[in-house]
């Protein structure tokens, strides 16, 4: 291994999704303000790039949150995806979500707020939105659902493929990635963090970024950050003593198929979520009831199989306020899916498209685990913790938010604002700015 810097600049902990994206962008951002661009940054992780959550996920890029400010970042993270889709192997083929009529006033809301920050969608009810699905699935299972929303600049990325595509942009501008160096503390002086002290040495920054995905909370109790806090709402009622960190078992897995999954005009598929609120999963063929909600999606996913496949998931696992972070998620026995992951997602598969009955015998078997670590209210944190010190902990949004490293990069290189930054700022928590609920069973919506 290369030996570390004695001191840099910029010191980026976590070469996942959010490391990789936002030290590019930073590098850019530095060339062109002429301030020496990546040879100021390093990108440190103690495994490799992509060994968290970011090598082992969908890859989904949607705009699918009721969160409104969420709604420009994503803007924002289709132009990273679409700088060079190729190396970040991104297919744009859109994003289909299908619902219940008691979600039609949420998705009227965010088919609007999409639109108004230039993020396209279409919207269809009642009979429209059962002629469009069947429109691009003939064999769609329409029952159930009165609502659809198209997002037109959405799609899916190579997990693997944007990882190394990341990691290769910010070679070409000079940013050092350092693979097997642990973070294992940082010494302070004056509320700033002076050195990083690692498993290879000491290293003096001026600016440490945090990236770190489920080990974000752990990095959180090593700059001696509390651990709950009480969080306050817009309507003036408080949750006391919150745990700063909750840690989720992600589920998603693969599927082989018998034929190529494709549209009815042969085109690869739009990625497609559905939640049916009211409407209960059955077992493939037995019958037997598996839960009385159903919330799923897929897309094609060749990257990781022999042969053809989809991939796809559903509601994350809560586990609570601590969690085993190493070895992690698909290496760790304690956090694999269990059976019943593999018998509800074939199960919902082949309640909404005929075409995957019988598919149980072929989910893949392989180790699936994976965990992430979420915020008070399930919505991102994007801030500085200390006063050199800035945090993106995107409770685990993950490939959907690229566009925060660019974002970031913008502030982090002397900008001022960052307007569409600042409703995800800690301070929300104190200041009533809390996040609320959303009308879903799951924690991303």
């Amino acid at each position: 291994m290369t030996a570390i810097p004695a001191s840099v600049t910029y010191a980026v902990i976590g070469a996942g999704i959010h490391g990789l994206s936002t030290a590019w962008h930073l590098a850019m951002e530095l060339e062109a303000k002429g301030k020496g661009g990546g040879k100021d940054i390093v990108v440190l992780d103690k495994t490799a790039p992509g060994a968290g959550a970011s090598g082992i996920a969908c890859g989904c890029v949607r705009n699918l949150y009721m969160t409104e400010p969420l709604h420009a970042i994503l803007r924002h993270s289709v132009d990273v995806w679409m700088h060079d889709p190729v190396r970040f192997g991104f297919q744009q083929v859109g994003y289909v979500s299908a619902g219940e009529g008691n979600q039609l006033p949420d998705y009227e809301r965010l088919h609007a707020s999409q639109n108004r920050v230039g993020y396209p969608s279409d919207l269809y009810a009642g009979k429209d939105a059962k002629k469009f699905l069947k429109g691009i699935w003939p064999d769609f299972n329409v029952d159930g659902i009165d609502v659809a929303l198209h997002e037109k600049p959405s799609g899916y990325a190579g997990t693997l493929q944007a990882i190394a595509g990341l990691a290769q942009k910010c070679v070409e501008h000079g940013v050092k990635i350092f693979s097997g160096v642990e973070v294992t503390g940082y010494d302070m002086e004056n509320g700033r963090v002076r050195k990083l002290r690692t498993n290879a040495g000491d290293i003096k920054c001026d600016v440490v970024v945090l990236g770190l995905g489920a080990w974000t909370g752990k990095h959180w109790d090593m700059l001696g950050l509390p651990n709950a806090l009480d969080l306050r709402y817009k309507d003036g009622s408080v949750t006391p003593n919150k745990d700063m960190w909750t840690y989720w078992r992600l589920l998603e897995g693969e599927v082989y198929i018998d034929k190529p999954y494709r549209t009815a005009d042969d085109r690869d598929p739009p990625v497609l979520h559905v939640e049916l609120m009211t409407t209960p999963v059955k077992e493939d063929g037995a019958g037997k009831e598996l839960a009385d909600h159903l919330y799923v999606y897929w897309k094609n996913g060749a990257e990781r199989m022999d042969r053809p496949g989809v991939q796809g998931g559903t509601i994350p696992i809560k586990i609570g306020p601590k969690a085993t972070l190493d070895p992690y998620g698909h290496a760790n026995d304690e956090y694999q899916a269990e059976t019943n992951f593999a018998d509800y997602l074939t199960g919902a598969m082949a309640q909404l498209m005929p075409r995957f009955k019988g598919h149980r015998k072929n989910f893949r078997e392989r180790r699936n685990g994976g965990i992430g670590a979420f915020t008070p209210d399930n919505v991102p944190i994007f801030d500085w913790i200390k006063p050199n010190v800035y945090m993106i902990a995107d409770s685990n949004h993950g490939f959907k938010m690229t566009g925060v490293g660019k974002l970031a990069a913008r502030l982090l290189a002397g900008g001022n604002r960052v307007p569409e930054l600042e409703p995800f700022a800690l301070s929300r928590f104190s200041d009533g700015r809390t996040f609320g609920a959303s009308n879903s069973h799951c924690p991303w919506v």
